[in-house]
């Protein structure tokens, strides 16, 4: 297997080829998490994976409760889908509270702080009332505990790894929180090595062909906690070795990917830069290591054929959105429509005609 095969591969089982899902609860499903702190980036990866989903689509599948906002992972938020939510923070949270411990002493919490706060929490939220960050200091502060900045943000967090609160809808431009039980109907809960057998399995067929390392990377967990779970879930998956390294994936994965070439704008922290711990796959050694002198976020990347070609981002009018992209290398005269593609593409998810500059 050759680093294009991998790409290949990887832009399929990512439902960036042909095959894509109708409704955007499905691609968080399908992919099990998808990184989301910068929502409207992350709106638009989810879109991305359908067939014509908008983004006022995305955002009423979020405002419904059919996708969730949540720390789960690494840690930081991603979205998940309400019947995976419980499953996913018994494998994960653990870790996330052991890599936050530092913080978490540094901040002044023990258990009696949390259990008041998590008491507090749930009379706030309770009977679907949907409070704004805000709001919730104002709670807490009513009540004599300290809940500003760092504080505040990593009190919130505890309760959503805990299970207890998760994204509610937004009020306008505003993120408000909900108890989880009150979002989330109740599901089917793996525990132990039925959660890592599945979640592994699920990231290798939704993201595959990937490393061991890759999982942890993805996951939050240890490197031992990962190649467990490939223990567990080999019998389901195939593997191919390119340049000394194991790639796993789904035995039955085809890939979908129409004939080169073809061009993806890809928001900042998308599935596919993102989700994996090496990302040589991306590039050639000139490009790769563009990329990577921007910074460790991962930009809006623009890929062709699998590859890095350059960076975008938008600038929004009334009517259209121009895509400004810094090339990294000359684009062909097909390629530069398969570009044209993409931006119209992006430009049909707001609703607003495209326009590209480089």
């Amino acid at each position: 297997m050759k680093a294009a095969g991998i790409a290949r591969a990887r832009l399929s089982n990512q439902l960036l080829g042909s095959t894509k899902r109708r409704k955007p609860g499905e691609v968080v499903a399908w992919l099990g998490a998808m990184q989301a702190q910068d929502f409207a980036a992350a709106k638009w990866a989810v879109g991305l994976r359908t067939y014509e989903a908008t983004d006022t689509d995305v955002e009423a599948a979020f405002n419904e409760g059919r996708i969730l906002r949540t720390h789960v992972m690494r840690p930081t938020w991603h979205f998940v889908a309400p019947k995976d939510i419980r499953s996913l923070l018994a494998l994960t949270a653990a870790r996330v509270h052991q890599t936050s411990g530092r913080v978490y002493r540094r901040l002044g919490f023990d258990g009696p702080l949390l259990n008041r706060c998590h008491r507090l929490l749930s009379q706030a939220l309770r009977d679907r009332t949907f409070l704004t960050r805000a709001e919730l200091a104002g709670r807490l502060r009513a009540h004599r505990i300290e809940a500003d900045g760092l504080r505040l943000a990593y009190l919130l967090m505890h309760a959503e790894l805990e299970g207890l609160i998760c994204s509610g809808p937004r009020q306008g431009k505003q993120f408000t929180y909900a108890l989880l039980d009150e979002r989330a109907p109740p599901a089917r809960m793996l525990r132990g090595d039925e959660a890592l057998r599945d979640w592994t399995l699920r990231y290798f067929t939704g993201h595959g062909p990937a490393q061991v390392k890759d999982f942890a990377w993805w996951s939050g967990l240890t490197t031992e906690q990962a190649r467990r779970g490939l223990e567990l879930a080999a019998s389901k998956l195939t593997s191919d070795v390119s340049e000394g390294n194991t790639y796993w994936f789904a035995p039955d994965s085809a890939p979908s990917v129409p004939p080169a070439p073809n061009a993806w704008l890809l928001s900042i922290y998308d599935e596919y830069t993102i989700a994996y711990g090496d990302r040589s796959v991306l590039g050639n050694r000139p490009a790769f290591q563009r990329l990577l002198s921007i910074g460790p976020a991962m930009p809006a990347v623009l890929i062709v054929d699998g590859t890095l070609a350059g960076t975008w981002r938008r600038v929004v009018g009334t009517e259209t959105v121009e895509i400004r992209m810094k090339l990294f290398r000359p684009l062909g005269r097909s390629e530069r429509r398969a570009v044209a593609a993409a931006a119209g593409r992006y430009g049909a998810f707001l609703g607003l005609k495209s326009l590209v500059s480089t």
